[in-house]
């Protein structure tokens, strides 16, 4: 398979995978799509290592798998057949965004590969710790980290995409925010799913979910600050949709509704697109 081959099946696997994502990831030019595209493959391949519910698949088995993968994502080059010595293990119960990993790194653009790589690799690092811990979120400070490993470090990445590709300078913490911040409404979402299919709480102990709410709303603030710094339209559309879902998914669950409608979602995208 050619490069522009791979190139347009790393984009239907992205659309299959998740189309809230795909689509901001479409408003992005060249060699910046390519990047983000492909960076969201690699987390989303150590995402479902994390994620997975097999019964066979335990905590310390994901923690063991998701070290090593961390580990392998420092080398400067990657090493696939060692990636599937790591997996085997689990790798009956993985679905093609994990199996392929070794071709998303190999989409990514020259000049990208450490700034993706690290963020995926610190990624794996942390996923697999709180693997081993069970994901239990006792405090605030736990529940920063946790938000951190799966969400801030990706606004990180992305700011230094930015920079790569287009001379966009933004703030470091402003970025976790806005990571931070989907995040935490993506908690509120599935709080209740969360405790009932998984046991796990991502509350901090003595929060009620008002609280949790707040911190969110904290949080995309900070987002809303964070766009500021851009001036480029493409990534300032990237970086605004899934902030106006964010901010509207908020508004809905405080609502008490479960979630945005479809056609909700179909309005935001033509505003955004319309702007």
């Amino acid at each position: 398979m050619s490069d522009k081959e791979l190139l347009k099946d790393a984009m239907r696997v992205l659309k299959e995978t998740s189309r809230t994502f795909y689509i901001p990831i479409t408003f992005l030019q060249k060699e910046l799509k390519t990047a983000v595209a492909t960076a969201y493959l690699m987390m989303r391949a150590i995402d479902e290592i994390e994620d997975n519910e097999h019964p066979n698949v335990t905590s310390e088995l994901k923690h063991t798998i998701l070290m090593e993968v961390s580990g392998l994502l420092k080398e400067k080059q990657f090493n696939e057949q060692r990636y599937f010595e790591i997996i085997k293990p689990v790798q009956e119960y993985l679905t093609e965004v994990t199996l392929r990993l070794a071709d998303w790194i190999h989409l990514l653009p020259a000049g990208s590969e450490k700034i993706v790589k690290d963020a995926t690799s610190e990624m794996a690092e942390g996923m697999g710790k709180w693997a081993k811990n069970d994901f239990q979120v006792r405090t605030k400070e736990d529940l920063d980290e946790y938000t951190y490993y799966v969400a801030g470090l990706v606004g990180v990445m992305l700011s230094e995409l930015w920079e790569w590709n287009a001379g966009v300078k933004t703030d470091r913490e402003l970025a976790i925010g806005y990571g931070r911040g989907l995040q935490l409404v993506n908690i509120l979402r599935n709080q209740e799913e969360d405790y009932r299919e998984r046991g796990v709480s991502f509350v901090p102990e003595g929060w009620t979910r008002n609280d949790l709410f707040l911190y969110a709303e904290e949080n995309l603030e900070k987002a809303d600050r964070y766009m500021k710094d851009i001036h480029k339209r493409s990534i300032l559309l990237f970086c605004r949709l899934p902030l106006a879902l964010a901010h509207k998914t908020l508004k809905s669950l405080k609502e008490g509704k479960e979630k945005m409608s479809r056609e909700e979602v179909e309005k935001t995208v033509e505003e955004i697109q319309a702007d």
